[in-house]
């Protein structure tokens, strides 16, 4: 048996597009697909992730396994269609899927719909005995707990900045009205065994380890124990926090004991009422400086995330997201549109208000507008988003964010270079190029 594992790309995101390696991870999803294969298939096993390298069309492969989100989900059912179209067995899951589960079906043999730990392994296994059903959901009894190694060797680790991504939890139980993540999965917090993660980050061999969990904070005394257990390790770590974690001096202190060296936190605006707007109330925008002056004295590097086109926010909202961006000096600032996702909260509403104006879901990759915003054009806001970018990543700029920042000056400067470089090829990613899968032969269904 052979299998192969494909994670498409959009246009913005594949491995030719504006991703450089700088600001690539190794992903999870696929590499822990290829652990879950029941060793008594024999199969052999290859993935094809198209942010690091371009999916041939000629597969050698028995079954097709897509991995697909929204985004992505166009080009997913076009290689979907094409490798039916040669007999393979073609099966699609990820967030996309599960959202929507029978479109998804239109473009595949069989669909798997949550998380599949469970579910992967014995669709494989019906397969080979011939009974293999059409639609695979996750076990009412999942947990990560005992969870397999990724089988990390059949990536590229050229193609990465690290190869070291562990998965410590899994969900998030805030009420953001946005995030794909709770409608597609649920609020259930995962954690796995401390033991169980602190084994897998030794048998690494490395010094670094990235943990790309939604929010390594959302259960705070297992977030207490892990790190505890990591300081003796002597590792380098980067995260997944909210702004809560600024209400929490003894965790930051812990983080800095532990070896954090990095955290992403979702800012989403700089407007409370944009916050109270997707229920982010966790938010207290009066508060970013005073958190960024805390993290900074702990060692620890920013990456900064900011929604746009909140119903609050007018043009306006871009140089002054800038001004606070330069002035409370976040290191990788990443700015995005808030994006309606189907059968989040958040599409209702705009459904409901007959606002969605773009179904081609290769638009949904969060830079592109698929909405009519309250008190801005499409236009002007996905102009603003693209200003924001390139004024963010000027030279000036990065060099007023960074220069009073002494820990891992380099790392952050290598970052903030690729991204300098992606802001600067927004003008080339027009519709006609976010929508083009002509590179894939197209098959009719």
């Amino acid at each position: 048996m052979k299998i192969a594992f494909l994670a498409p790309a959009g246009a913005m995101h594949r491995y030719n597009g504006n991703f450089g390696k700088s600001l690539h991870y190794a992903p999870l999803t696929l590499t822990t697909l290829a652990a879950l294969v029941p060793k008594e298939l024999a199969a052999e096993v290859v993935i094809h992730d198209e942010t690091a390298g371009k999916i041939p069309l000629e597969l050698d492969a028995d079954m097709v396994c897509i991995t697909c989100i929204t985004g992505t989900s166009s080009r997913c059912y076009a290689y979907a269609n094409y490798f039916r179209s040669l007999g393979k067995t073609v099966v699609l899951g990820g967030v996309h899927p599960t959202l929507m589960p029978d479109e998804a079906a239109e473009h595949a043999d069989v669909v798997v719909t949550g998380f599949a730990e469970q579910s992967f392994p014995q669709m494989l296994l019906d397969y080979q005995n011939g009974t293999l059903k059409s639609r695979y959901i996750q076990d009412i009894n999942f947990t990560i707990n005992n969870r397999v190694t990724p089988r990390r060797e059949l990536l590229n680790r050229k193609r990465y900045i690290t190869m070291n991504s562990i998965e410590a939890v899994r969900g998030c139980s805030l009420p953001c009205t946005f995030c794909a993540y709770p409608a597609a999965f649920g609020k259930t917090v995962y954690k796995r065994p401390v033991k169980e993660i602190i084994a897998e980050i030794e048998a690494l061999h490395s010094r670094e380890v990235l943990f790309p969990d939604v929010n390594l904070i959302a259960d705070r005394a297992f977030a207490v124990e892990l790190f505890t257990a990591l300081i003796p390790l002597k590792k380098m770590w980067f995260g997944l926090v909210t702004s809560a974690i600024g209400m929490d001096d003894e965790l930051i202190s812990l983080f800095q004991k532990s070896g954090c060296k990095g955290l992403l936190i979702g800012f989403e605006s700089i407007s409370q009422s944009s916050q109270k707007f997707i229920h982010k109330g966790i938010n207290k925008v009066m508060e970013y400086g005073e958190l960024m002056k805390k993290l900074h004295n702990a060692g620890i590097v920013v990456q900064g995330c900011f929604a746009f086109g909140g119903d609050d926010e007018d043009t306006s909202v871009f140089e002054r997201t800038v001004e606070m961006v330069i002035k409370t000096k976040i290191d990788l600032p990443r700015y995005s549109i808030l994006t309606p996702f189907p059968k989040t909260e958040y599409y209702g509403q705009l459904e409901l208000e007959n606002r969605i104006v773009e179904r081609d879901w290769a638009m949904y990759d969060v830079e592109h507008c698929v909405y009519i915003p309250k008190k801005m054009t499409k236009d002007e806001l996905e102009a603003g988003t693209e200003w924001a970018w390139r004024e963010t990543y000027t030279f000036s700029s990065i060099l007023k964010r960074l220069a009073p920042f002494k820990t891992s000056p380099i790392l952050a400067l290598f970052v903030n270079l690729g991204y300098r470089g992606y802001a600067g090829k927004f003008a080339t990613f027009t519709r006609d190029v976010m929508i083009d899968n002509s590179d894939i032969p197209q098959v009719n269904r």
